[in-house]
Order: structure tokens, then C-alpha cells, then sequence
């Protein structure tokens, strides 16, 4: 039988971790849901900054824009970002976000396992 309250994580009840670059909230993982096989976390970048070279060698990554606009690297490459744009980074390409605009930039991020692991290229 299913124990649905160890299934049900209050997020509200989770603080986020704070950077000069931004915040990070991790609202699903193995930590905060033990066994849990995926990670989902909420990203603030603030206007200016960028969240520092990084890549991921054990899983993919997915980020959801709900606010701002930004410029994200892939590697060498460089696309812009909207609300509403949706973006796959596949396991162990380097990248980071830098908000190109006058407010914060807020986006869901997820990755295909309970233990993302990060790997910081600078």
C-alpha cells in the first residue's frame, strides 16, 4: 500500500538557497522525497547576472521560462530565451543562464534523476 503522505512535499515549507547570482529552490529530489528518480527545482536569476558554467554528468536537464528573458549557452552556442520556451540540455553539455533583463528571470528547472550532480567549469 502507498503511504500518499510521504508522496506529498509542501513547498512552501522549503527555503531557497541564495547566490549572488540568484536562488535556487529544490522542490523534489532524493533528499526532500527519498527514492524520488527525478529532480525538480525553481530558478531565480536576478537582472544582470548569470548563474555560473556548469554541467551535469548523469543526467538531463530541463528548464521552463515563467518570467523574463535571458540568453542561455549551450557549449560554444547561445540562444535567447522567453516566457513559455522550453529547453532539453542533454547530459554533460556545459552551460548557464544570464538574464538579459530589467527583472528577475524565474524558471522550472528539471533533471532525470534524484541525484542531479553538478559539475562547475569556472
Amino acid at each position: 500500500m502507498i503511504d500518499s503522505q510521504q508522496l506529498l512535499i509542501d513547498t512552501n515549507s522549503i527555503l531557497e538557497e541564495l547566490f549572488e547570482w540568484g536562488a535556487l529552490k529544490w522542490i523534489c529530489n532524493d533528499k526532500v522525497s527519498p527514492g524520488a528518480l527525478q529532480t525538480i527545482g525553481w530558478c531565480k536569476i536576478f537582472p544582470g547576472k548569470r548563474n555560473p558554467l556548469h554541467y551535469h554528468p548523469n543526467c538531463e536537464e530541463t528548464l521552463l521560462v515563467v518570467r523574463g528573458r535571458g540568453r542561455h549557452s549551450l557549449n560554444d552556442q547561445y540562444l535567447t530565451l522567453a516566457p513559455g520556451m522550453l529547453l532539453r540540455v542533454p547530459s554533460g553539455v556545459r552551460h548557464n543562464f544570464e538574464n538579459c533583463g530589467a527583472d528577475d528571470l524565474e524558471c522550472l528547472i528539471t533533471f532525470s534523476s534524484g541525484d542531479r550532480q553538478t559539475i562547475f567549469v569556472q
